[in-house]
């Protein structure tokens, strides 16, 4: 599309000293558009790319780059407006499950328990996935000025996602959700019981999984309730573009109550780094310190509009994230950055490190980011999902649109400072 070309064009121009970066985000910005966005019956049907399933998560950050260019594309908006349309069916269909099937096909996790409907790849309940559909119809709506994929089934959608976190407040009483995956599988993919880890209600909003698609450990994410308390305060806006005020108080007052809770169960003191966020909590006194690449993650915090960068909190979860503390961040000949056990030990993330530069305070720091991303492409100009820091030839997944889309979110964000 033009505009995309448009948008190139800036890009080689801004780096005409650095050819590599501008090679590489040409290859990545149009990615997801020209290979994973597929016409779908009233709507748009993004793959992750070499799975041939629609994540929640991963296509509405895949698209995510194109907003700003929707303005004056009426060919693109429309293409990312058929995803929020494709997104609410999603909803209405399982707004338990993260991945879904083009068609009622069953393709998928053949196996897990309770059964899948056909329309459902995978049914591991992740919270972020109702969340980000929020993110990508606020974000379109900002940019676009256009509501009209907001009414009808994403209106409805709005109401399944509010009640699936009210009665996620209170798993362990009031939830229907149960999952289980037969035979010999990593624990990752399993839950105890089927049920997961106990418990205490305190405001936060329970997940099975975590964004990586791995079981969480305790099962209060945190970087998830952050971007639930962000993303239903984008909800009670788009409600009350809708008319339907009732609906807007109550999200406004359900996102009120998680970061309440956020603040209240998910800080602990480190020895070393003073206040820091948990990875995951329990509302039992249990925390897991760490970090994730996969975002929400806790670096991500600022980016997803939880807390700015200079929140003091987040600054030293930010110092614990990106060392040695953290298991699993790396560090390598090549790289450093955070990992994930999603992935062989001692990987590095281009996810992660995207998202070091994205929440950087300074445009050193995001220049370097971009530098290490392009220099570790092993030759293809397309990120992929990890890397060893040593030798970023053993790579897992060449065809991720998910990431491809973050290196170019990045470098659209060092365009002031690219000479």
């Amino acid at each position: 599309m033009s505009s995309i070309q448009q948008l190139i064009h800036t890009v080689e121009v801004a780096y005409a000293h650095r050819p590599d970066i501008a090679r590489t985000f040409a290859r990545c910005l149009p990615n997801s558009l020209d290979t994973a966005m597929q016409p779908h019956p009233d709507g748009t049907f993004v793959i992750t790319g070499d799975i041939p399933a629609m994540w929640l998560r991963d296509a509405a950050a895949q698209v995510w780059p194109y907003l700003p260019l929707c303005t004056d594309d009426p060919a693109l908006r429309d293409r990312v407006a058929g995803v929020i349309r494709v997104q609410a069916r999603q909803l209405l269909t399982d707004p338990y499950a993260n991945a879904f099937n083009a068609t009622p096909s069953g393709a998928g996790h053949a196996g897990d328990q309770p059964e899948r409907d056909p329309l459902v790849w995978e049914r591991k309940f992740e919270l972020d996935s109702l969340c980000y559909p929020i993110r990508l119809a606020y974000g379109y709506w900002r940019h676009t000025g256009d509501a009209a994929p907001l009414h009808g089934e994403f209106h409805r959608a709005l109401r399944v996602v509010i009640d699936v976190m009210r009665v996620e407040q209170r798993h362990e009483d009031l939830s229907p959700y149960r999952f289980w995956r037969p035979g010999t599988v990593p624990a990752t993919d399993n839950m105890p019981g089927g049920r997961g880890a106990p418990v205490r209600p305190c405001g936060l909003i329970w997940s099975a999984f975590r964004p990586s698609d791995d079981a969480c450990e305790r099962n209060y994410h945190v970087p998830g309730n952050m971007m639930a308390a962000v993303e239903l305060g984008h909800a009670a806006e788009l409600l009350r573009v809708l008319g339907d005020d009732a609906l807007a108080v109550e999200a406004d007052v359900l996102a009120r109550e998680v970061r309440a809770a956020i603040e209240a169960h998910a800080v602990v003191e480190h020895p070393e780094y003073g206040r820091i966020y948990a990875y995951e909590t329990d509302g039992l006194g249990h925390h897991v310190l760490m970090d994730d690449a996969n975002v929400p993650s806790l670096l991500a915090a600022p980016y997803l509009g939880y807390v700015p960068a200079d929140d003091p909190t987040y600054v030293n979860t930010r110092r614990f994230v990106l060392g040695a503390d953290n298991p699993y961040f790396a560090r390598g000949r090549c790289a450093h950055g955070v990992g994930s056990p999603h992935t062989p030990a001692g990987y590095v993330w281009p996810i992660g490190l995207a998202m070091a530069g994205l929440t950087a305070a300074t445009a050193t720091e995001r220049l370097a980011a971009v530098d290490m991303l392009v220099t570790t492409t092993a030759g293809t100009d397309l990120m992929h999902e990890s890397f060893h820091p040593d030798d970023p030839a053993q790579f897992t997944r060449p065809w991720f649109g998910w990431a491809n889309g973050l290196y170019a979110e990045l470098v659209l964000a060092t365009l002031d400072t690219a000479g």
